[in-house]
Order: structure tokens, then sequence, then C-alpha cells
């Protein structure tokens, strides 16, 4: 029901990304979807990668302030307002969504998030029969 997120905290300057960039293509590791968030000073990149804990150790081994963790994610189906119809499933639950980005793979759109509640978020996922995606699924598109 998780997937492995990458959170890798980096300064805004020119060159941060990219030694980020280089140590995934040198260990020949798929990003599948990411997005960053900054400030004035720093940025965190989020990333869904093929190996995540590959991935963590590589970058680790490079001196980059990685951290990893699990969110939730869902599949829907790639029309106007699903995403709207599954947070709003959350909100009625009282979840607060912390983050989440979304991006389409082999048609099908995924929707990755965490929240203020997991274990709640988790009851809602399976009482509402959503169809949720977990790591190894993400080979399968």
């Amino acid at each position: 029901m998780t997937i492995h997120q990458l959170s890798i905290f980096m300064e805004n300057r020119s060159g941060t990304l990219i030694k980020v960039l280089e140590a995934l293509k040198e260990a020949n590791i798929q990003i599948v979807a990411s997005t960053i968030a900054d400030t004035a000073d720093y940025g965190i990149y989020r990333l869904i990668c093929s190996e995540p804990l590959r991935a963590y150790e590589e970058l680790q081994k490079k001196g980059i302030a990685v951290a990893l963790s699990s969110v939730l994610a869902l599949e829907l189906d790639d029309e106007p307002g699903r995403a709207a119809d599954a947070i709003k499933t959350f909100s009625e639950a009282g979840i607060n969504i912390v983050y989440m980005y979304t991006f389409l793979l082999k048609g099908k759109g995924i929707l990755v998030f965490r929240t203020d509640n997991r274990p709640k978020a988790i009851e809602v996922i399976l009482n509402n029969k959503l169809k949720y995606i977990a790591e190894e699924d993400l080979s399968k598109f």
C-alpha cells in the first residue's frame, strides 16, 4: 500500500540538483516521478524511483542529505476530477493532506500523498475500496 520516497535536502544554488541526478544516473536508477518544493535558501527534492533503497544508499555515499520515507499512493483513472474525488474522501474523514503530487504512468493517474493520520488514511482507503499502489506495482504499469 506504500511507496518509498526519497527526500533530498538541497541548498538553492547552482550545481546541487545535478549532483543528485548524476549520482542516480551513475547507479543506473530510473526516476519515476519527482517534485521540488523550495524556499529562498533550500529545496526539498522528493522522488519516486526504480530502486529506492539502493538509491538512498548511493546518495548517502556521495554525502547527499537524503531521507527515506513511506508515502501512500492511489491509482486513478485518467479523467478530470478523479484526484478531487479521492482527496474529498480523506477530507470528509477529517484527514489532512500534508503534501501530494500526481503523475501519469501508462494511462493511469498516480496520486502520491502524505497525511497527518496514516493509520486512519489506510482505513479510509480500505473501507472505500480505493485502488492503492504498492512499490512493486509500479513495475507492472
